[in-house]
C-alpha cells in the first residue's frame, strides 16, 4: 500500500478513504482492468453470433495488439502470475473475469447452435472455452516475440475449429 501511496502521491488517509486494505483495492483494479478489456472490445464480443462476427472481433484484438506493438497482452492474466496464487480471494475475482469473458463469447455461439449455424454437435461452451485459450496463449506468445503471428494463428485455429461444426 506504501508503493501505491508513493506512485499515486496520496497520503494514506485518502487511500485508506476508498480501501480498507490491499485486497480490496486488488479487486478494483481487476475489475477495472476487466472493464476496460471487454469495453474495447464492443460491441463486438456482445455479438459473436456468426462467423463474420467472430472474424470481425479477431480483426479488432489483431488491431489492438498491434497498435501496442505487442508489448502489453492482456492486463488481467498479467495479475495472474502476479498474485493469483498467493491470494485466494483474489484468484477467485480473476476467475470471474475470465469467465465473464468466456460467457460472452459463448453466449455468442449458443445463439449460432440455436439458429442452426453450429451443427447439433458442437459444445458452444467448449468452443468458446478453445477460443478464449486461443486468444490468451497468442497474446502472451505474441508479448513475448512482438509480434503478430502467435495471436493471429491461434485466433485462426480456434476460428477454424469453429467453423468446423458449422451446418450444411
Amino acid at each position: 500500500m506504501e508503493d501505491v501511496q508513493r506512485q499515486a502521491k496520496v497520503g494514506a488517509s485518502q487511500l485508506y478513504h476508498y480501501f480498507d486494505d490491499k485486497k480490496e483495492l486488488v479487486r478494483a483494479v481487476i475489475a477495472h482492468q476487466a472493464e476496460a478489456i471487454f469495453e474495447a472490445q464492443q460491441p463486438y464480443l456482445g455479438k459473436l453470433d456468426s462467423f463474420e462476427a467472430l472474424q470481425a472481433w479477431r480483426n479488432l484484438i489483431i488491431e489492438i495488439q498491434s497498435g501496442r506493438q505487442f508489448k502489453n497482452g492482456c492486463s488481467i492474466d498479467s495479475l495472474v502470475g502476479e498474485i493469483a496464487e498467493s491470494e485466494e480471494e483474489v484468484r477467485s475475482e480473476l476467475v470471474s473475469c475470465f469467465a465473464q469473458w468466456e460467457g460472452e463469447i459463448s453466449r455468442g455461439l449458443h445463439d449460432m447452435h440455436a439458429r442452426g449455424v453450429l451443427r447439433s454437435d458442437a459444445d458452444p461452451d467448449g468452443l468458446a472455452l478453445a477460443l478464449l485459450t486461443a486468444l490468451q496463449g497468442g497474446l502472451l506468445l505474441s508479448r513475448l516475440r512482438r509480434e503478430v503471428a502467435p495471436l493471429a494463428t491461434g485466433l485462426d485455429a480456434a476460428l477454424g475449429y469453429i467453423r468446423s461444426f458449422a451446418a450444411n
